[in-house]
């Protein structure tokens, strides 16, 4: 693996997240023209929908309906979220879908919210998802959710953190990524954490999932690249984040300020500027408040 100073970020354009917990319904052809609109845009990844009960995110129901309509050029690699079994095996029936996500929250209280399973059931439900995605040949990115603190007052640390990133990692997941589900973190904590899994896991893509007030989004984003990540997720406007979260939640770091300062440092592939402008002209009209 290159060391960390040699790559170019890896940024993960998250609509998904951003459509799942928005108040009003958006039309499968909407979803379908802004997803095609992203792609067009060169992100190395789009996490683009989720197989998911549609009582818990009715805003994904129409992931299966969504997904064939969508034109690939095989540059930018699709990514959806399941929280089973039942969705994994959805998921990996699409040849569009490169990545499974899956949320496993190092918060008990979170995990039980949302996936309805406690942190030992969710690790072995995961060893089913990475068989599953193993056998026909995706890729899972586990999402450590709650990994900077969380409201519940349920026990934190960052050896917590690392402790299931270990046991995930002995799944041989690839790729994980260290979420700040309701935008608690500090840029130090960040940093801390962040420094920790990269030098503990240096065979391991170590992302973040950074929610952010758009005050703080640059110290945590800097603090996340000083610590060796170039693994990074964002969304269009700042919007999103886990419905399950509630009152509590904190929207995305907002893509269009994540890329000119990727830029400003060398640290992003070329991107088409004319669709970037294109899909946040849609944003703006599918996300009006």
């Amino acid at each position: 693996m290159e060391s960390s100073a040699q790559q170019n970020v890896h940024l993960v354009e998250c609509p998904r997240d951003a459509m799942q917990g928005w108040e009003y319904p958006i039309s499968t052809e909407d979803k379908i023209e802004y997803l095609q609109a992203l792609l067009s845009v060169g992100f190395p990844t789009l996490d683009c929908g989720s197989f998911v009960s549609p009582k818990a995110i009715p805003q994904m129901a129409d992931t299966k309906e969504v997904l064939p309509k969508l034109q690939l050029d095989g540059n930018t690699k699709l990514l959806t979220i399941v929280a089973n079994q039942r969705g994994a095996e959805d998921a990996v029936c699409f040849d569009e879908v490169t990545y499974l996500g899956y949320p496993f929250s190092v918060s008990e209280t979170f995990q039980q919210l949302n996936a309805n399973a406690s942190l030992e059931q969710s690790l072995h439900k995961l060893e089913g998802i990475q068989e599953l995605c193993i056998k026909n040949k995706k890729t899972l990115v586990v999402y450590l959710s709650m990994a900077f603190g969380n409201p519940y007052e349920d026990k934190y640390s960052e050896e917590i953190v690392l402790h299931w990133a270990e046991k995930i990692i002995g799944m041989d997941v690839q790729i994980i990524s260290l979420a700040d589900t309701v935008g608690l973190a500090t840029a130090d904590q960040v940093g801390k954490l962040t420094q920790k899994a990269v030098a503990a896991f240096d065979k391991t893509e170590i992302g973040v999932h950074l929610h952010s007030a758009k005050t703080n989004w640059q110290e945590k984003l800097d603090a996340a690249l000083d610590a060796g990540c170039r693994r990074v997720d964002g969304a269009l406007r700042g919007i999103g984040g886990c419905p399950m979260a509630g009152n509590a939640l904190v929207g995305n770091m907002d893509t269009a300020l994540i890329i000119p300062h990727l830029q400003e440092k060398n640290l992003l592939n070329p991107i088409n500027e004319e669709a970037l402008a294109y899909a946040t002209t849609l944003a703006e009209k599918i996300f009006a408040s």
